[in-house]
């Protein structure tokens, strides 16, 4: 199994499994205890966790004491840059990219916005 940090996406290859309560990101330090780098995690129910029988956990990013927690590899979700540049187009493509035509939202037209406005 590849883990890596939930955090920031760098490799966990050199730590020991199980993972303790106290291992650390050997990049980030965030710790990994957590259950977000737990495979019970799942952002989408109601306490986050699919194990039932687990304590409820407030803090999903702080370590904890859970006794059902097991690492999954697929816990680093990524955003940064990819996340910004694919959210930028969605925006473009749905108000129009102006700075794309040469033309700055300040410059817009004052005759649109006079016809717009004009009692």
């Amino acid at each position: 199994m590849s883990l890596v940090c939930w955090k920031c996406g760098a490799s966990l290859a050199g730590l020991p499994l199980p993972l303790s309560r106290r291992d650390t990101c050997p990049s980030c330090h965030a710790g990994l205890h957590v259950c977000k780098l737990c495979r019970h995690y799942d952002a989408q129910r109601a306490g986050q966790c699919r194990e039932l029988a687990a304590d409820r956990v407030a803090d999903k990013t702080r370590v904890n004491d859970c006794g059902w927690f097991v690492p999954r590899p697929d816990a680093y979700q990524g955003g940064g840059a990819a996340m910004a540049q694919a959210s930028r187009g969605a925006l473009d493509a749905l108000f129009g990219n102006q700075a794309a035509d040469g033309e700055s939202p300040q410059s817009a037209k004052p005759s649109l916005l006079d016809d717009l406005f004009r009692k």
